[in-house]
């Protein structure tokens, strides 16, 4: 799957956590509700297609419910994870965007090991450019960063 797939399967994915939420139906619900409906002009994040009658690819699709299942299958791992590195925020006070595009990335660094760090991180990084405030990268650069760490420690414990 290429970088640019790849990016827009995050992105849909990032949408569907943002979304979470306000919502307290059964995920794939959800995530049916959301392919059904992303192409709404008043998406709180953005459209994300240019043209209204254009598809999703199934391969993007099927990567940005893999991370939306995984990040919901470990929430309580990665939010513990993400509390232990980020000792001086609660997850109750970063902003919802800044905590969904942590989440997302904290499930491909733990759970995606085939993708490398640098890319997951860079990855969240230009995201959080599009979508965040001007301090959401250096913020999620800085936690991601000691995660990826502290993933790889393990890692290499295990092995």
């Amino acid at each position: 799957m290429s970088l640019g797939n790849r990016r827009n399967g995050r992105e849909y994915a990032l949408k569907v956590l943002y979304s979470l939420y306000d919502q307290d139906r059964p995920i794939q619900e959800v995530l049916a509700d959301f392919w059904r409906n992303f192409r709404f002009n008043d998406d709180v994040l953005g459209e994300p297609e240019e043209m209204q009658d254009s598809e999703v690819l199934p391969e993007v699709k099927e990567f940005a419910e893999q991370i939306v299942l995984g990040v919901y299958e470990h929430l309580e791992d990665i939010d513990a994870v993400l509390r232990e590195t980020s000792k001086n925020w609660s997850l109750d006070r970063m902003a919802r965007l800044d905590l969904s595009l942590m989440r997302l990335a904290c499930y491909e660094l733990m759970y995606m090991p085939s993708t490398p760090d640098r890319v997951v991180i860079n990855e969240a990084i230009e995201i959080a450019k599009r979508y965040g405030t001007k301090d959401t990268s250096a913020f999620l650069n800085g936690v991601l960063d000691k995660i990826a760490q502290q993933v790889k420690a393990r890692r290499q414990e295990e092995a």
